[in-house]
């Protein structure tokens, strides 16, 4: 994925200028020209801070599928049903998944 095409389409699906993009992100245009200019990706910070702007995580930010893909009905039960367990419960049923327990 080429990190600053990914900011220009953002950028410009929201209509946005680049000095807008900048006041958003709350970092000094130059730094963006900058980008631009030397075709190279932004550091870490400036691109978290485009991406609060965007209102998107890092993780959308590099997904590179179109749709995003949505849970199914099933799956939302699950999920919700799975947060309700108790601890004990929960990790009887990632055993009988075949699960190994995180450490979340």
């Amino acid at each position: 994925m080429n990190v600053i095409e990914r900011i220009r389409q953002l950028k410009n699906e929201r209509g946005w200028t680049d000095y807008r993009l900048a006041q958003e992100a709350l970092i000094p245009q130059s730094t963006l020209a900058s980008v631009y200019e030397r075709n190279t990706p932004p550091k870490l910070d400036v691109l978290e801070q485009l991406c609060h702007a965007f209102g998107l995580t890092l993780a959308q930010f590099f997904r590179e599928e179109e749709e995003p893909q949505l849970l199914t009905r099933e799956e939302t039960a699950l999920l919700e049903r799975d947060r309700a367990l108790p601890p004990d419960k929960r990790q009887a049923l990632l055993c009988l998944l075949g699960i190994e327990k995180s450490d979340s």
